[in-house]
């Protein structure tokens, strides 16, 4: 395996994780009246893509492959929940 492709699969692996970080890190913003988060907006950012990609780690090593649907289903409980708690829900 040539670096870019361990570079390509390494992106790949953290990308649900990172999208839906950005999801939920940009979707409160787009209302007027959401109450601003605890941490400062990079912060909030970089602990969601964080938690999310351990997430996919230990579903990683817990299963023995990448891309179990209950992994995703932990992904989105974990960043979710991390999203509510900052926002003070």
């Amino acid at each position: 395996m040539t670096f870019l492709a361990l570079i390509g699969h390494l992106l790949n692996f953290a990308a649900p994780a990172c999208g839906l970080a950005l999801l939920l890190w940009g979707m409160p913003r787009l209302w007027p009246r959401a109450r601003a988060g605890r941490w400062a907006a990079r912060k909030e950012l970089l602990a969601l893509c964080g938690l999310g990609v351990a997430v996919l780690l230990v579903g990683l090593v817990v299963f023995g492959r990448d891309a179990k649907m209950l992994t995703y289903t932990a992904l989105v409980l974990a960043q979710g929940s991390l999203v509510w708690w900052v926002r003070g829900r």
